[in-house]
């Protein structure tokens, strides 16, 4: 085989008959490697049947893949159904004490001995601290004294009065003398009862030189000890006493919420029956839950100024002592049930700039509508939608990139719109649980 050139006539730019409309060789026959082969004409005309043959099914498989239309987005959606749901509230608070008592000295005294251990349960009536009682003592047995002698006055002045009654009556003795003798006989009675109250004022200040706890419950530490001089009423507790079994949690709630909740209640979307939505959990600082539930005792009528809300008050058992004054704690309160609450997906809402919420909604037949909600709270990976949805409509929950309002969509279901943006060569595998 020998390469030489040949000189001739170009061959036509056309494509052969029979070819792709518009198709065009972009080479002359100069330029073509077969000219350049010299042989037999049944080979020459073979290589141009083969290069035709293949220029022509390339350009028509192109224009008919251009020709095709796009396929219609595949969508996995929700069918919103309402359902019955119980709408709760956590409030932050702290813990306080059900029953507080100060330890004060009622009488003036030298501290002789604290009787008690401190951070120990102490009962009522128990003594904790001992004043010296000798000088009280004295004041006792005085006042006694005082008393028996008025007493014994007494007899000697009632007889004289008798006797002058009977001489007044024979006008043995003046007017006179018998108004005195009556006289003294008051004053002498009176005397007597002077001295009981003063026996009886000793007897107390006595006793109060025993310093009793007047509650049961867990005492603090003390604030003096053995020998220390005290004063009645003095501003400084010698001690106090805490009843933590139960024990109070007081937690503030916004008058907007307040308010939010009556709206509710009274247009019917929450319900309360019986008293079950009295009862209150809570969550401890580790934020786990507390084991007993408390009872939700009252909400108070005055607003704080400062932060606009009122407190609530709830009453939780406290038998192991779990809970101390002053923790911090969340209070999970029950608003009410909501017999017809509308539920859907988080993933499932999108946000314009300005925040709005919005869905996409897929109609009867088949065209995507996007529609703004309103959302009131999320419930675990949910949102509580309190308008903009019904029942029996179907929410876009994947393949929302794919959708835009007022196209066609396909629904699927979530198996096969799992599968379809899976990657090649992986499978689906179940999310696996946390222990």
């Amino acid at each position: 085989m020998q390469y030489h050139r040949t000189a001739g006539k170009p061959r036509s730019r056309h494509a052969p008959q029979g070819s792709c409309q518009g198709m065009k060789i972009g080479r002359n026959r100069s330029d073509s490697p077969f000219h350049r082969i010299t042989g037999s004409p049944v080979t020459l005309i073979l290589a141009w049947v083969v290069l035709a043959t293949g220029l022509f099914t390339g350009g028509c498989d192109r224009q008919q893949q251009a020709a095709l239309p796009p396929p219609v987005p595949e969508v996995v959606v929700v069918t919103v159904q309402p359902q019955r749901i119980e709408l709760t509230t956590e409030l932050p608070g702290r813990t306080a004490a059900y029953l507080v008592a100060e330890i004060r000295p009622q009488v003036n005294g030298i501290i002789q001995k604290r009787l008690f251990v401190e951070g120990s349960d102490v009962k009522a009536g128990q003594v904790l601290y001992q004043i010296d009682p000798a000088p009280f003592q004295a004041a006792l047995n005085n006042a006694r004294a005082a008393l028996g002698k008025a007493e014994a006055n007494v007899p000697s002045i009632r007889l004289r009065m008798q006797r002058y009654r009977e001489l007044l009556a024979d006008k043995a003795v003046s007017q006179q003398d018998y108004d005195d003798v009556a006289a003294a006989l008051k004053q002498a009675e009176a005397e007597v009862e002077l001295w009981k109250a003063a026996v009886e004022s000793a007897r107390i200040n006595l006793g109060y030189t025993r310093v009793t706890a007047p509650i049961s419950g867990r005492i603090g530490r003390s604030s003096v000890t053995d020998g220390a001089l005290v004063t009645a009423h003095q501003p400084t507790a010698l001690s106090t006493i805490q009843q933590l079994d139960p024990i109070y949690a007081d937690v503030p709630q916004a008058t907007t919420d307040l308010l939010r909740l009556r709206r509710r209640m009274e247009d019917g979307r929450l319900s309360q029956n019986g008293r079950n939505h009295q009862k209150v959990s809570l969550i401890l600082e580790d934020n786990t839950v507390y084991t007993l539930e408390g009872t939700l005792k009252f909400r108070d009528i005055t607003v704080d100024p400062t932060t606009g809300s009122v407190i609530l008050r709830i009453v939780f058992p406290n038998p192991d002592g779990v809970l101390l004054p002053g923790m911090f704690v969340r209070a999970v309160v029950k608003e009410g049930t909501n017999e017809q609450a509308i539920l859907i997906p988080q993933q499932s809402v999108a946000r314009d700039p300005k925040g709005n919420p919005s869905v996409l909604v897929v109609d009867a037949e088949g065209k995507v509508e996007q529609r703004p909600v309103i959302i009131d709270r999320a419930i675990g990976d949910q949102w509580l939608v309190a308008s903009g949805l019904t029942a029996g409509e179907r929410v876009i929950l994947e393949g929302m990139q794919k959708a835009r309002p007022g196209s066609s969509v396909k629904v699927v279901s979530s198996d096969a719109g799992r599968k379809e943006t899976a990657p090649p060569g992986t499978a689906s595998q179940p999310v696996a649980k946390s222990n």
